[in-house]
């Protein structure tokens, strides 16, 4: 029995972004104690607990999904081992974070949703850009009609990862069937915010092209084949008719991070970033009538969950994340993103290939 009221974390998988992002964002939070970590190798697993006072060091999954001392699992390891991990900790009575993508497959994925809802345990999926202040207040600005009618949507991610020279972390991305590239991870963390605030379009057309067809780690000098997409452009419609045109590219040298375009019947809004991820806030512009400057718009205090803290932007939206679940769990609330959200971008991901192949224009509803 839990009698400590936090929520006890148990981490699965403790590489470069556990140890940047959740270990971090979780401790800015007073609702969270990082009790247990696990690694297949108890050295590294004694030197992450070390390094952040976590009480338990284990090499066993079993161990970590079945410990007393722990109430969620994070599953942060790569995706083809997400599977694994997600259905230890189902099959413990435990709730379950997962990074996304959930999972290499749509299939597998709808398996784990429909056995985290059979268990009755709560799921997460780490798609955690939605929840940032930005978004949530970008999206009431639509919502109290700032722009008006809106009529297009315009959105660039310039990726400064994902180059034809790697580094040998980044292994996980070259392979097709880790379903790891740049459309699952970009195209998917970009696509589930921006549809959460604006609803998802109605119909799209996809182009996906590879232009690195080798990809060679910087470590080691291996030279590996690869076949997925360094350019995704997209472009569909919404159900009012407001138009969509979207361009994801990887590997960018120079000029890189996100910019999205709100065209409404009054107004406009942008939002942008100089990187695509890292650090660096989001800045709102916006402006009304004709003919107007864009000014910043400053996000009002009322959509900061968090206590102040040096952290930054990537690691926030984590924060937003873990305060929302902490919200449910509390309140009984639906506010963190779950495995059905998970399957709603793994369609998109799905619908956005079939264009690509068939060269036509593809129904998403």
């Amino acid at each position: 029995m839990n009698t400590s009221k936090k929520i006890r974390v148990g981490i699965v998988g403790v590489g470069n972004w556990a140890e940047y992002g959740h270990i971090p964002a979780l401790k800015l939070l007073p609702q969270y104690e990082i009790t247990a970590v696990f690694s297949r190798s108890q050295e590294k697993a004694d030197a992450v607990a070390a390094r952040h006072g976590i009480r338990h060091a284990l090499n066993s999954l079993q161990a970590l999904v079945r410990h007393p001392e722990v109430d969620l699992v994070l599953v942060l390891n790569p995706a083809p081992s997400h599977e694994e991990a997600i259905r230890a900790a189902i099959a413990a009575g435990k709730d379950v974070y997962s990074e996304w993508p959930l999972t290499p497959t749509t299939a597998s994925s709808r398996q784990m949703l429909a056995l985290a809802e059979q268990a009755g345990v709560r799921h997460i999926v780490g798609l955690q850009r939605r929840l940032g202040p930005d978004y949530r207040y970008v999206r009431d600005l639509l919502r109290d009609g700032y722009i008006g009618e809106l009529r297009s949507v315009r959105l660039h991610i310039s990726v400064e990862y994902f180059q034809k020279l790697r580094k040998a972390s980044l292994y996980f991305t070259v392979p097709e069937e880790n379903f790891s590239s740049l459309l699952s991870i970009y195209g998917g963390h970009f696509f589930d915010a921006i549809f959460t605030m604006l609803g998802h379009p109605d119909s799209i057309n996809a182009l996906t092209v590879n232009q690195f067809k080798e990809v060679t780690l910087i470590e080691t000098g291996e030279t590996l084949p690869h076949t997925l997409a360094d350019q995704v452009v997209l472009s569909g419609t919404f159900a009012n008719g407001a138009v969509l045109s979207a361009h994801i590219e990887a590997g960018k040298r120079n000029n890189y991070g996100m910019q999205l375009d709100l065209t409404g019947s009054e107004g406009d809004l942008k939002i942008w970033n100089s990187t695509s991820f890292g650090d660096a806030f989001n800045i709102i512009e916006g402006a009304r009538g004709d003919d107007q400057p864009m000014k910043v718009l400053p996000v009002p205090e009322l959509y900061n969950w968090l206590p102040k803290s040096e952290l930054g932007g990537s690691q926030l939206e984590l924060a937003n994340l873990y305060a929302a679940y902490a919200r449910d769990v509390a309140d009984g609330t639906r506010l963190a993103p779950n495995y059905a959200d998970a399957l709603v971008m793994h369609d998109l991901m799905d619908k956005i290939e079939v264009s690509n192949r068939s060269g036509t224009r593809v129904a998403l509803r």
